[in-house]
């Protein structure tokens, strides 16, 4: 009897949206780290890990934020410049005089502004989502480069290191607390997305809109929701970048929305809408990092990597289409014999 209650709760895991593909990139996940380690045993040092999972965690952060909008069947181009324009407003506060962590609460409305906006043009405007979030993301980069008058920051000073040991220097049992400001997000988002009215309402937009509409589904309120989402976790990402590097930098979050995308698709979130869960964003941010990290190890351009990461994306798009492709064919063909 025990037996049969756990394989019925394994069985239930299992058969969750996406989990079947988590399962799949884990795997391979496992075959990169162990890869890795052959090739340079200092692959598995503590040290490295330690740094390694600090530099997924921000991936895992915007990751979050694309994972919430691609479930819907949108997108989100702005988030890189989410990221630079948070990084510049909370750095030119910060060297302005500003209490650091009023620069923060700040840093965090500028932010969902750009959120909000998003939202509303694509759900209430109807403008299609590349094009609205192709616009913030040049607003937002204009945002950044004017805040301080086309300059980067001076350095934010003694003043700031609470902010800058919160962000990214200080550990907390054992860890740098970038890694468990990363965990706590998702925590709370998967949550939202996994056991709340709001993230059924977020699968039943991307599954089929229409359908979602006529059950009642806020679309509107639904898609903004995401967008806000994407801007909270862009702007912590900012924020993150502000605490590394000590100042603000223009081109902050260049190319992120891209690394958003990755972690986001390879750990199986549908482009296409209403299927993936942020256990496999996670996984897949570890992919992305583990093979930055492997292949500079292994002595790899710039070049090469981010060639592997651009084709292990592209697969893992096609896949999900043929998979999507199949399953439709295989529900039209059941309709057609009963």
């Amino acid at each position: 009897m025990e037996n049969k209650k756990t394989t019925s709760k394994f069985m239930k895991i299992f058969s969750k949206r996406g989990m079947g593909q988590v399962v799949t990139v884990t795997i391979g996940l496992l075959v990169l780290i162990v890869v890795f380690s052959i090739l340079n045993p200092t692959f598995l040092s503590n040290r490295n890990i330690s740094n390694l999972l600090r530099q997924i965690a921000p991936i895992i952060l915007i990751g979050i934020g694309q994972s919430y909008v691609l479930i819907t069947g949108n997108i989100d181009l702005s988030i890189g410049s989410v990221v630079g324009m948070s990084c510049m407003i909370s750095a030119t506060l910060m060297t302005k005089g500003m209490n650091p962590w009023l620069a923060v609460i700040l840093t965090y409305i500028a932010s969902l502004a750009i959120g909000l906006l998003n939202g509303q043009l694509i759900s209430r405007a109807k403008l299609p989502a590349f094009i609205a979030t192709l616009g913030t993301m040049t607003i937002a980069r204009g945002i950044a480069q004017i805040v301080n008058n086309n300059y980067n920051t001076d350095s934010i000073g003694e003043a700031a290191e609470g902010f800058r040991n919160f962000f990214y220097y200080g550990k907390t049992l054992g860890l740098y607390n970038t890694i468990w400001i990363a965990l706590a997000i998702w925590l709370v988002f998967d949550f939202l997305l996994s056991r709340t009215r709001t993230g059924r309402h977020i699968y039943a937009v991307g599954s089929n809109m229409h359908a979602a509409h006529l059950s009642g589904v806020n679309i509107a309120s639904t898609v903004t929701k995401t967008y806000l989402v994407s801007a909270v976790c862009s702007a912590t990402v900012g924020l993150v970048i502000t605490a590394t590097s000590g100042m603000g930098t223009m081109d902050a979050g260049t190319t992120y929305e891209l690394y958003a995308v990755a972690a986001s698709v390879i750990g199986g979130i549908s482009t296409l809408g209403g299927q993936g869960i942020l256990l496999g964003t996670i996984v897949g941010a570890s992919i992305w990092g583990v093979l930055q990290n492997g292949l500079q190890f292994a002595g790899a351009p710039v070049a090469i990597r981010n060639i592997v990461i651009g084709i292990i994306v592209i697969i893992s798009v096609l896949l999900d289409i043929v998979v999507r492709a199949n399953k439709t064919k295989t529900k039209l063909k059941a309709r057609a014999k009963a």
